[in-house]
């Protein structure tokens, strides 16, 4: 049984024999986590989601480089120290 961000307002889980699934992150739906909870759902799979908004970035990126030269977008980048301590988990 599939079910979708409209659906999902009237608590399908309650419905269902088993734990309901969904998948987020393909549109900019505004349900939160704890939405999805309060509605039965057990379990959210993101798919590519990640890294196609990853690659949005990198595209931002790569056209303001060519586009208009500019370098605003290292004010939004992790700073070394951040990504050192996330390599070392």
């Amino acid at each position: 049984m599939a079910f979708g961000p409209a659906e999902l307002t009237a608590e399908p889980g309650a419905r269902l024999d088993g734990p309901l699934n969904v998948v987020m992150g393909l549109t900019g739906h505004a349900l939160s986590l704890d939405d999805l909870r309060e509605r039965g759902v057990r379990r959210v799979t993101v798919g590519g989601s990640i890294f196609r908004a990853m690659y949005r970035q990198l595209l931002d990126t790569a056209h303001e480089l060519a586009d208009r030269g500019t370098f605003t977008y290292a004010a939004e980048q992790l700073t070394q120290n951040d990504l050192n301590n996330l390599f070392r988990r």
